[in-house]
């Protein structure tokens, strides 16, 4: 088989494969998603921004805290971990959303 046959090959198999998982994916998040909206993209990145504003205030205000001996307690380092987590789940979760849509796998109004 000549190599232009099996990279043609390749290409069709790719996008023939593609078609079927946006298809899964977009049938699978509708059960659960209905269609997006621009109101709704908004309000979720707002959440976002709010928790990124609260992780980066947590870190000023640990920075800032005064400690015996310079060193940290384990409460403050709790505390930034905690505001760190909530933000990257967020975020992880907007970028899932925008990626999924990108993808053809979420339907938008």
């Amino acid at each position: 088989m000549d190599m232009d046959d099996e990279l043609t090959r390749n290409q069709r198999f790719l996008r023939e494969t593609e078609q079927s998982i946006r298809l899964t994916n977009n049938e699978v998040i509708h059960k659960y998603v209905p269609p997006i909206t621009s109101d709704r993209i908004l309000s979720f990145s707002i959440v976002v921004a709010k928790l990124r504003a609260q992780y980066i205030q947590a870190a000023f205000k640990f920075a800032d805290e005064k400690h015996p001996e310079g060193e940290k307690g384990t409460a403050e380092i709790e505390e930034l971990s905690l505001y760190r987590r909530r933000f990257e789940e967020a975020r992880d979760a907007f970028i899932a959303l925008q990626r999924a849509i990108e993808l053809g796998y979420m339907a938008v109004k």
